[in-house]
């Protein structure tokens, strides 16, 4: 492979367009073929010149999607002849984005890489008034993903629920219900929560309640994938406190 190929991995946002970072929009103008996810704003790729060759390589939740081992195929046909390869991801690609992995491949197939980050949508719940640390109130944050590889929960939610944080759920919407009975089985089901689905977004839905409630609480909402489940004292603050 020539050397002067090159892959960009670049963080998209968490969906709100105007969320994306300088560098990356300027990146975009240059590319010369992007492999974009379900989970970007499409008109991010308008950033794009017109002979840049957009192909569409999302993972939709529970449905047919693009396997890994095709875009990293894809990544090695379309970087030939010195071309440079955007992969544009939803968040950041390093925030349950596999991106160390694409960047992994692209490296042992001899094409340049480099990383742009991108605002992970955990940090877009602050549009919602909820914010992830607050002094007196949470002393951390534990960022865990709803859904290991084997379908199976993250025995990480257990530990942090024996903290003082505050506890960010990825992908979890379909474990919901097993994850409200591990907080309860930790005597937590009273602990303040929130569901947020499309933070960012003028769509944006959001609920809040005790951690028990929140199955019922996204069904009366019709709140599922993608969503964050954020679990902690915070997600009241704002209500507590408004003027």
């Amino acid at each position: 492979m020539n050397l002067r190929a090159e892959l960009v991995i670049i963080g998209a946002g968490p969906g709100d367009p105007d969320l994306i970072t300088l560098k990356a929009v300027n990146i975009l103008k240059k590319a010369d073929v992007i492999l974009y996810d379900n989970l970007i704003n499409q008109a991010l790729l308008d950033h794009a010149s017109a002979n840049c060759e957009k192909i569409y390589v999302g993972k939709p939740p529970y449905k047919e999607y693009t396997p890994q081992e095709r875009i990293h195929e894809l990544i090695k046909e379309k970087a030939v002849d010195n071309k440079l390869v955007v992969r544009l991801k939803g968040g950041d690609p390093f925030v349950f984005g596999r991106g160390m992995e694409e960047i992994i491949f692209a490296r042992q197939n001899g094409i340049k890489t480099s990383y742009i980050p991108g605002i992970t949508s955990m940090l877009a719940v602050g549009l919602s008034d909820i914010t992830l640390t607050h002094r007196g109130i949470s002393e951390g944050i534990w960022i865990i993903t709803g859904t290991k590889k084997d379908g199976t929960l993250s025995r990480d939610i257990q530990l942090a629920m024996q903290s003082n944080t505050t506890i960010v759920i990825y992908m979890g919407m379909k474990n919901l219900p097993n994850i409200i009975k591990e907080c309860i089985n930790c005597d937590k089901g009273d602990m303040p929560a929130a569901l947020i689905q499309h933070a960012s977004l003028p769509y944006t839905k959001i609920v809040k309640g005790p951690v028990k409630d929140l199955e019922i609480l996204a069904k009366e909402h019709k709140i599922t994938h993608p969503a964050l489940i954020i679990i902690g004292e915070v997600t009241k603050i704002e209500t507590e406190f408004a003027v």
